[in-house]
Formats: structure tokens, C-alpha cells, sequence
């Protein structure tokens, strides 16, 4: 009869002896799974582009025409950065939201990173003043854009240029 469970006490030997053996039969049958999701990641040796700029802004908006917004968009981030692997960059709306108008995405896209997408925030109306915040990861000179899209679908971009003088993406 096995003893009450209350009497029953699980050494810390005795846990890592199995969580040993159950990695080692993770490595003994590997899931086919895991090595086509990563080698669907890219191929981070590869020091050319993987996506031109011009590549990411046709996938993301097709041929929808971008009108200038840099009236009602205020991008603030450093005219010169000395440390690439840091930027931050803020984004903020100055023309009034509404239900009717608002701001549904905005994309923040640096052009000479191996991956213009940096990032990119959907936002919502009960949210207010469409602000966002976050820190680049830039490794060399380069044009950042912001791109909202807003509720009826129009597009509009401010775009900037950052000096980058310690690279973050690579050197």
C-alpha cells in the first residue's frame, strides 16, 4: 500500500534526476515541428536586407496613396543618436479623435534596418489621444517613419531622418 500523500516527500535530487530524463527524451524524439518554425524566422547570417523599404510599404498598404502628415503627426526621436541600440521614438496625434475619426494603427518603419518594421500599434477610439512610445534598435543612419492609418482607411506619414553613430543592428 503506498503511503498517505501527506507522508509522501519529493527530494530535490529526485525532481532534477527528472527533469533530466524527461529533456533528454524531448532530445531523443524532437518535434519536426520546431525546426520549421525555426527556419521560418530567416537566416540572421545573412548581412544583406532580407525586405526593401519600398517592399514593406507595398505589403503593408499595397498601392494606397500616403499623404504628408507631419501636421498632425509628431514623431520626436534624437536628430543624433550615439548608441544605434537604443532610440527611443515617440509618436503622437495632435488632430482630434473621434468615433467617427480616429486612429486605428500606427507604424513606425526605419528604412536601412534589415526589417523596416520596427513596430506597429493598433489602437482603439476608447483610448483617447493616440500616443505611443517605444525604443529602435537602429544600425546605421537612417530615415524612421510613422505611418497612421485611421479609420476610413486614409494613410498619413511623417518621416525623419536619425544619425546613428554607434551601430546597434550589427556593429
Amino acid at each position: 500500500m503506498a503511503p498517505p500523500l501527506s507522508e509522501t516527500r519529493l527530494t530535490r535530487r529526485a525532481l532534477l534526476q527528472a527533469l533530466g530524463a524527461a529533456g533528454l527524451c524531448s532530445l531523443a524524439a524532437p518535434d519536426p515541428g520546431i525546426l520549421t518554425l525555426a527556419l521560418a524566422q530567416g537566416n540572421p547570417g545573412r548581412l544583406e536586407p532580407e525586405e526593401s523599404v519600398d517592399a514593406t510599404m507595398k505589403r503593408l498598404f499595397g498601392t494606397q496613396p500616403i499623404k504628408d502628415g507631419s501636421s498632425v503627426i509628431k514623431l520626436d526621436l534624437p536628430l543624433i543618436a550615439e548608441n544605434g541600440a537604443v532610440v527611443p521614438v515617440s509618436v503622437e496625434m495632435t488632430a482630434p479623435q473621434t468615433p467617427q475619426s480616429h486612429v486605428k494603427a500606427i507604424y513606425i518603419i526605419s528604412d536601412k534596418n534589415r526589417r523596416p518594421l520596427t513596430a506597429k500599434f493598433t489602437l482603439s477610439p476608447p483610448l483617447g489621444y493616440p500616443y505611443v512610445a517605444t525604443n529602435l534598435r537602429l544600425g546605421e543612419s537612417t530615415d524612421v517613419r510613422a505611418v497612421a492609418q485611421m479609420s476610413d482607411g486614409s494613410l498619413l506619414m511623417a518621416k525623419r531622418e536619425v544619425k546613428v553613430t554607434v551601430g546597434g543592428c550589427g556593429g
